[in-house]
């Protein structure tokens, strides 16, 4: 065989998934120490490159130095942190547990506590309002609250049918996940009330919740394991794709226009936000649900919970290609 023979054969075994290079790849690990149980969301101050880490059954937040790729501090004494949030206006960090129903307020110059609101049972996701410094915060059976963390008061609540999981900020529109509803909820934090509701028959427990930047609200479910484009103005159901299982966070990549999408089942799916074509799926670790994609780092945080071998809770580190 001629020189020339053998590099079209070679050329010819080559099969399109090993041509293709992968979308997303492991940069790095930062090791989780003394971390047990479910994590739960992270957080990033971008002026000290800290990333702060909800570790909901260890009773706790880590605060990570990603210069130093280490654990530099540990908040303690929570009960069930879940949702986890920096507002660089107050250069406050926020923690919502949801065994004691509180937001505790810290400094994120040195971590000291700053003020505690009772909310109610099952604090959860909290979301910074870049407009005014406020945080929004969901909880108890149905419910956001506005907070003021300078005040340290709650300066409004919205009531829901349900118990909100994701929900996205887009002026004074609050776009909500409510699973026990079956519905995703318009909220006007202005007005204090829901403006529209988006009601799903077939598909049901939406918890992650992401916006694009074509007009879609992103949603994904879990039973069946779907990520759904809605109409952000009128809720048409429009293009939908199947992912992977027991999911619980969906970022917006506007810089190569693309969703990552995080699951329990031990991978991220990357899909192209045009049309939601698959581009990749990237093992993780089993029970590795949450993350945070920084467009300023350009990298995707996932965390990865100690496995039942042995192997430390981690935040691993994925760079996009």
């Amino acid at each position: 065989m001629t020189r020339l023979a053998a590099l079209i054969v070679a050329a010819m075994m080559v099969t399109p998934a090993m041509a293709q290079a992968p979308v997303l790849v492991r940069d790095s690990v930062i090791a989780l120490p003394e971390t047990t149980g479910r994590i739960d969301h992270l957080a990033i101050d971008l002026g000290r490159k800290h990333l702060f880490v909800a570790e909901l059954g260890n009773g706790t937040v880590d605060v990570i130095d990603l210069a130093a790729r280490k654990v530099i501090h540990r908040i303690d004494g929570l009960k069930e942190p879940q949702g986890i949030a920096y507002e660089p206006k107050s250069d406050l960090v926020a923690v919502a547990s949801g065994a004691d129903g509180t937001l505790r307020l810290y400094s994120a110059a040195d971590f000291k506590p700053r003020g505690v609101i009772k909310l109610g049972d099952d604090a959860d996701n909290v979301r910074v309002d870049g407009r005014n410094g406020h945080l929004v915060v969901g909880y108890g059976a149905g419910a956001l609250a506005v907070i003021d963390p300078v005040k340290v008061a709650k300066l409004s609540e919205i009531k829901l049918p349900g118990h909100p999981e994701s929900f996205r900020l887009s002026g004074s529109k609050a776009f909500t996940n409510i699973p026990d509803a079956q519905q995703i909820a318009v909220v006007d934090l202005e007005a204090d009330r829901t403006t529209a509701t988006w009601k799903q028959q077939s598909m049901h427990s939406n918890f992650p919740l992401m916006l694009d930047d074509a007009g879609h609200v992103a949603v994904v479910f879990r039973s069946p394991a779907r990520l759904v484009l809605f109409d952000a103005v009128t809720g048409k159901l429009g293009t939908s794709a199947d992912t992977c299982g027991d999911s619980d966070d969906l970022f917006f990549d506007r810089a190569r226009s693309r969703f990552y999408v995080s699951c329990g089942a031990g991978v991220v799916d990357v899909f192209a936000a045009s049309d939601l074509k698959p581009l990749s799926r990237v093992e993780t670790k089993s029970g590795a649900r949450t993350s945070l994609f920084v467009p300023e780092l350009d990298r995707l945080f996932v965390a990865e919970r100690a496995g039942l071998l042995g192997n430390e809770a981690a935040i691993a580190v994925l760079k996009p290609q």
